[in-house]
């Protein structure tokens, strides 16, 4: 079931999400289910489930191609619950970011530059990656979402935010919505 992507201003983006602590169950794969459906639906390249208004500690992020970032490499399609991010360097990276949440617009958020996330799928099996670039980019955008943050917040320099048709006229704006 494809649900609809709460905005920005709806205060339930701005909760901390709780910790999953049950795996495995018929109610938490619907809710992934409808989550790479309404992911997929919007062309988006992840989804925290506080954008559905599921106050849950789960993201869901991945694709082969994605026409809102034509140019990003390919990411595994994942399911993270109860993640947990750490920095494998100092290293910054500034990278343009758009959300499904804040539709039509995009700005400049920096991010580390590479990290390793661990977590959980929906089995309870152990998730440990190490990614870098636009992967690590998605994850760190994705966790935000179960912190209450949206990237306009990480922004530091306004002249780099904007709407994605004005900024990026290539793009198609039916594409990011």
């Amino acid at each position: 079931m494809i649900h609809p992507i709460l905005k920005m201003g709806d205060p339930r983006l701005l909760r901390i999400a709780k910790s999953v602590a049950t795996f495995d169950t018929p109610e938490l794969h619907q809710i992934i289910a409808d989550m790479f459906e309404t992911m997929k639906a919007a062309n988006g390249a992840g989804l925290a489930a506080p954008q559905i208004g599921i106050d849950l500690q789960l993201v869901i992020f991945g694709f082969k191609t994605n026409p809102r970032y034509p140019d990003a490499p390919l990411v595994p399609e994942t399911v993270l619950i109860n993640p947990v991010l750490t920095p494998l360097s100092d290293a910054i990276e500034d990278g343009w970011e758009g959300c499904l949440s804040v539709p039509g617009m995009r700005g400049v958020v920096p991010r580390w530059s590479a990290l390793r996330y661990e977590g959980f799928d929906q089995y309870g099996q152990v998730i440990s990656r190490e990614v870098e670039g636009f992967h690590a980019r998605v994850v760190q955008h994705e966790c935000d979402h179960l912190n209450g943050m949206l990237y306009p917040m990480r922004i530091k320099d306004f002249s780099q935010f904007g709407f994605t048709e004005v900024l990026f006229p290539e793009l198609n704006p039916e594409d990011d919505d």
